[in-house]
């Protein structure tokens, strides 16, 4: 069968790749837009490596590297698999940075996010989403704690001692961004926690 041509010579799968940007991922529907014979042509650009399957109905066109093909970004992975720009990346590694005792690390990204629940490998990888009410646009030290002592019973150290470093580090945050940071986006344990802990340290000490 002669293939398809516009006026140019260029097939409909050519006009397919020419709309294709390295390092995005897209969703079938996405595609179907710029072809007429949307399943066949997947099936084209997998078969030749142009795309690479991440999950059900969702695709990446790599980047070439001088290492190889470069896996999808993990935001813009999960943008289009959530088809929604609403969410934060975490992952319990980057307590760690915040000098309260936690030291482990652990093979885990969190989603927050308002639309799915659940474990999902996308790509190869594990991704945990949790739909949450509520989340900051970025990682900020405030959330990081008050997130850390959320999942406090996740984390493979001593939680008691964890607590009391948190307790201590408190002392040096802004009280009030970090008590705006336990009210929004703290669980009922963790809002009791910060509300004792901050006010333990503005309470004159007596001699």
């Amino acid at each position: 069968m002669v293939p398809f041509l516009y006026s140019d010579g260029m097939t409909k799968l050519q006009e397919l790749k020419k709309r294709l940007r390295p390092g995005q991922v897209y969703r079938r529907e996405e595609l179907a837009q710029w072809s007429n014979a949307v399943d066949r042509h997947l099936k084209q650009l997998l078969s030749d490596g142009t795309l690479t399957k991440l999950a059900g109905g969702l695709y990446a066109y790599p980047k070439q590297t001088v290492f190889g093909k470069a896996p999808a970004e993990d935001d813009k992975l999960v943008e289009s698999f959530l088809k929604d720009d609403r969410f934060l990346l975490a992952s319990p590694n980057a307590y760690n940075g915040l000098g309260v005792g936690t030291t482990q690390l652990y093979d885990k990204t969190i989603v927050y996010n308002h639309k799915r629940h659940g474990r999902f490998s996308l790509g190869g990888r594990t991704f945990d989403f949790r739909v949450k009410p509520s989340f900051p646009k970025k990682l900020t030290r405030e959330f990081l704690l008050v997130d850390l002592v959320n999942n406090l019973d996740q984390l493979a150290e001593n939680k008691e001692e964890v607590l009391g470093r948190v307790k201590e580090r408190a002392a040096s945050y802004d009280p009030s961004r970090l008590q705006r940071a336990a009210h929004d986006y703290g669980s009922v344990r963790t809002k009791k926690f910060f509300a004792n802990a901050l006010r333990a340290n503005t309470e004159p000490h007596v001699a």
